[in-house]
């Protein structure tokens, strides 16, 4: 039976998506048995890779206070949001700068529903339900264009998204679409998977292949490329728990969030030992001149 959403859109239970995968890994409670099956192959046959959705989403946060804090910008469009965690972007924006506006952006109907039910006491907030291959669906639907003036800087949030775009779907495309129509002075965050070129690479490739028919590990330049024309800001494209440490914000970012949910000891002085999944998400910080 396929549940249904406000609009009439059909959630399968039946079938695993990947906005509920990661909230399964996270410790959400917004998945089916579908998405359990494939993130127990995750947890019991790579074992410590549960570390990579962590770390991501502590490196996330970090992003959105660093531009919340330190620039003008007050305007956000999150790119495959996935469902609301603890700490969703427009909390932790709206904790620095209460006037910041956030547009939710994701394919999954579930999004839609639990985002809205969310967000509906916030008016600075918005949840589009758009395939974020077209940017201009995006950019041009009515609830980005009632909430976000692309005349003046907006922080575009590539978060884990754009390495379930194939090579063939032209990712670079998606964040030059969106770097020619944005405002100078705007900020593109990326969150990537990035190849180890070692077995726990391969296997968690597989498993995403095999499950969604997407899911692409790129090297650290191939990630630098989708940011071509922009300027990469210090420390670079690197490792997730290594892009920024210094900016703890939230539940991911300490404790078990900080360090991906692995414990790995952050060291004395010199760089963090990470371990081999901490090392297999790339994260970078790039802005519009």
């Amino acid at each position: 039976m396929l549940a249904m959403t406000v609009e009439g859109s059909p959630i399968d239970p039946h079938r695993p998506s990947i906005a509920r995968v990661y909230d399964y890994l996270l410790g959400g409670k917004d998945n089916y048995a579908a998405d359990r099956e494939v993130g127990d192959v995750f947890k019991r046959d790579l074992p410590g890779s549960v570390a990579i959705a962590f770390a991501n989403r502590a490196a996330l946060t970090r992003a959105v206070a660093e531009i919340a804090r330190t620039t003008e910008v007050r305007q956000f469009v999150d790119l495959g949001s996935g469902l609301p965690t603890a700490d969703n972007v427009h909390q932790v924006a709206q904790r620095h700068a209460p006037e910041s506006r956030v547009v939710y952006v994701d394919i999954d109907p579930q999004v839609l529903v639990h985002g809205r039910a969310l967000l509906e006491q916030n008016d600075r907030t918005r949840v589009v339900r758009a395939d974020v291959r077209d940017p201009e669906s995006v950019r041009n639907h009515r609830d980005t264009l009632e909430l976000i003036d692309f005349d003046r800087p907006v922080a575009v949030m590539f978060s884990a998204i754009l390495h379930h775009v194939n090579d063939e779907e032209d990712p670079a495309g998606i964040v030059s679409h969106w770097r020619d129509h944005v405002a100078s002075g705007s900020y593109f965050f990326v969150s990537h998977f990035r190849s180890g070129n070692n077995p726990e690479t391969a296997e968690a490739e597989r498993v995403l292949q095999k499950t969604f028919g997407r899911g692409r590990w790129r090297t650290d330049k191939e990630i630098e490329a989708l940011l071509d024309g922009l300027e990469i800001l210090d420390p670079g494209v690197v490792p997730a728990p290594l892009w920024r440490p210094e900016t703890p914000d939230g539940p991911w970012n300490g404790g078990r969030g900080g360090d991906g949910g692995s414990g790995a000891d952050s060291g004395t002085g010199g760089e963090r030992q990470l371990t081999v999944w901490q090392r297999l998400i790339a994260a970078g910080l790039a802005r519009k001149n």
